[in-house]
């Protein structure tokens, strides 16, 4: 099996070349295995375990793991599989167990299982730990949170961590949302920020470091080529899905929205179980053609909604006739992902005052970090004020932020 795979990288090295030549930005796993790079260093002769899944590519679509394994100047002993896998073949969810990883031979222990974070054991073996995973944006995606955990395995354990840096979809610019308060830290809201952050993978390891006191051994290869303004489509990168229902960068732009929504509330569909997941905000009492009518009116930025009726073919809603809109995004530079979750919110709270139901506390608080909200939609409080409110914690994130920003 390695042999095949080491022909494979072989057969790939010329497509990559000429792939990576042409690409505005370049991923932290290609600045760390170009010839001649000055970060190879960090890695060089050493033993090495790697956090990573499918997400973990270069920007020609090889994954992280396989490059490792077939890379001289490194020995790979080691994987970590967070949420969904090491390959990304497990559901959403669903707890992992140890295995040994068919591409490269190499064991992968599980960082979704009994345990979130690399063993004692396991980093015994190691002199440097790589960190390789896309993520979205969002404070809820579990990956960040693996990142949490293995900067404190690393610090307990005095072995350096090395994040391989990738975009942030939703751009480096922008965070929306409350902080989340210490009653609601879970592993879906792991550090202290907004719901949306505006930062890199690598940022966000300087960040949790500093402002949570870790003291991991933190290095971070940057990304060549990126700028803070830049959404996802302005990189000139292929997306590799992150995890089952992001298979496509329009889901990552999205999630934040309709995930937020759907997490809110008891009876409205995020589109996951359908063909479009996040991409769909609908329920069964909604009038789909009102409720397009109403939200095209806001006039958000980056966004239009349009009529539509489906039916999930799996999920909470399966085989439920459920009618409402699909968000068409228009500019993903100019969207705002929280801020149009609270639109429609809002929106549906004033249009369907009896059928609006909130979720329960615990999703509630561990989603959107307080549970002021509440209040806050049933009492008809406007996105305006909502979003006022959460200000001065924000003002204090803002200036931590700022130390941990790279580019």
């Amino acid at each position: 099996m390695i042999s095949t795979l080491g022909k494979a990288l072989a057969a790939a090295t010329l497509a990559a070349c000429s792939v990576q030549a042409q690409e505005r930005v370049h991923l932290g796993v290609d600045v760390l295995l170009e010839k001649d790079s000055r970060f190879i260093e960090w890695v060089a002769g050493q033993r090495v375990g790697l956090i990573t899944n499918p997400s973990g590519v270069d920007g020609a679509l090889i994954p992280t793991a396989d490059r490792l394994a077939h890379d001289s100047r490194v020995k790979l002993v080691q994987l970590y599989g967070p949420e969904h896998g090491i390959r990304g073949d497990v559901a959403a969810g669903d707890l992992i167990g140890d295995e040994r990883d068919a591409a490269t031979g190499v064991a992968v222990q599980s960082l979704y299982g009994k345990s979130k974070r690399p063993s004692p054991e396991s980093l015994a073996a190691l002199d440097v730990v790589l960190f390789d995973i896309q993520d979205v944006g969002s404070r809820t995606y579990t990956y960040i949170s693996t990142l949490g955990e293995a900067l404190k395995a690393c610090a307990e354990a005095n072995k350096p961590l090395v994040v391989l840096d990738r975009p942030n979809p939703l751009g480096g610019t922008r965070f929306e949302g409350p902080m989340i308060e210490e009653q609601w830290r879970s592993f879906i809201g792991w550090g202290p920020m907004p719901v949306t952050h505006g930062m890199t993978v690598g940022e966000v390891a300087r960040y949790f470091n500093e402002v949570l006191a870790i003291g991991c051994e933190l290095k971070v290869v940057p990304m060549r080529g990126w700028k803070r303004t830049m959404s996802w489509d302005d990189t000139g990168l292929a997306w590799t899905q992150t995890s089952p229902h992001v298979p496509n960068a329009t889901q990552a732009y999205l999630y934040v929205t309709t995930g937020m929504i759907a997490s809110s509330t008891l009876n409205l569909s995020d589109g996951v179980g359908s063909t479009m997941p996040f991409e769909l905000v609908g329920a069964e009492h909604i009038d789909a053609i009102e409720l397009e009518i109403e939200l095209n009116a806001a006039k958000l930025p980056g966004v239009r909604f349009q009529a539509l009726a489906y039916k999930p073919f799996y999920g909470k809603f399966k085989d439920k006739p459920l009618r409402g809109v699909r968000l068409r995004l228009t500019d993903p530079r100019a969207y705002r992902p929280l801020h149009t979750a609270l639109v429609i919110l809002t929106t549906l709270r004033r249009m369907y005052p009896e059928q609006f139901q909130l979720a329960a506390d615990d999703a509630l608080g561990k989603h959107w970090g307080h549970l002021e909200l509440r209040d806050q939609l049933q009492s008809g409080a406007s996105v305006e004020a909502i979003e006022r409110s959460w200000a001065p914690a924000r003002a204090e994130f803002e200036r931590a932020r700022a130390k941990a920003l790279m580019y």
